[in-house]
């Protein structure tokens, strides 16, 4: 990694900090500067505002969330086969440490300020998910009936965080839920299956 690259991670990291602590307004740049031993000079030339850094960790966190790239369906193999899997890697994935404290970071800045969240949603409410592409690729070929993917993977995704998102996100315990993922699987395809296509 070039000095220049590691400088920016050292700021990224020390902003976290900073804005888990003290929140955005709170959060002063001489200290993030500090925290990441370069000058308030160094830290500006990387990110040109407080804004700009925040905008910056929310990117991260957003890339941390996304499993890869897009799965795309396979006629060939079970559907319930192929979301499940797709669906393990993005909660393995988002119950990471690291992504977990980035969310609680970025989800603690959004609950305190509302035109931030609304800002923060309308960008990033258009990134295709693995998931969202699986299911929009099947109802293209006909193995689910016609619907919204954006929808349909939102329930999905829903669903699945209930029980393997919030728990570890709230409470930091990872329950045991053998059998569950199938269940939620299950209950999507029976929701959106076509007509005349088995389910699974």
């Amino acid at each position: 990694m070039k000095l220049t690259d590691k400088k920016r991670q050292s700021i990224i990291e020390a902003a976290i900090d900073e804005f888990r602590e003290y929140g955005f307004h709170g959060a002063k740049t001489a200290r993030i500067a500090k925290k990441a031993s370069v000058s308030s000079r160094t830290l500006y030339n990387h990110f040109e505002s407080k804004e700009a850094l925040f905008h910056a960790i929310s990117e991260i966190m957003v890339e941390r969330n996304n499993p890869g790239a897009p799965v795309p369906y396979d006629p060939d193999r079970p559907l319930a086969g192929q979301l499940i899997a797709v669906l393990e890697s993005y909660v393995s994935v988002i119950t990471d440490d690291v992504a977990l404290g980035l969310n609680r970071m970025v989800h603690a800045e959004l609950l305190r300020d509302m035109e931030r969240a609304q800002a923060f949603y309308a960008e990033f409410a258009t990134h295709d998910y693995p998931v969202t592409v699986l299911i929009r690729d099947a109802m293209e070929a006909g193995a689910l009936r016609k619907a919204d993917p954006e929808f349909a993977a939102g329930q999905l995704l829903g669903t699945v965080k209930t029980f393997f998102f919030w728990p570890v996100y709230l409470l930091g315990k990872k329950p045991e839920l053998e059998g569950v993922m199938e269940d939620c699987v299950g209950m999507f395809l029976k929701h959106y299956a076509a007509e005349d296509q088995p389910q699974g």
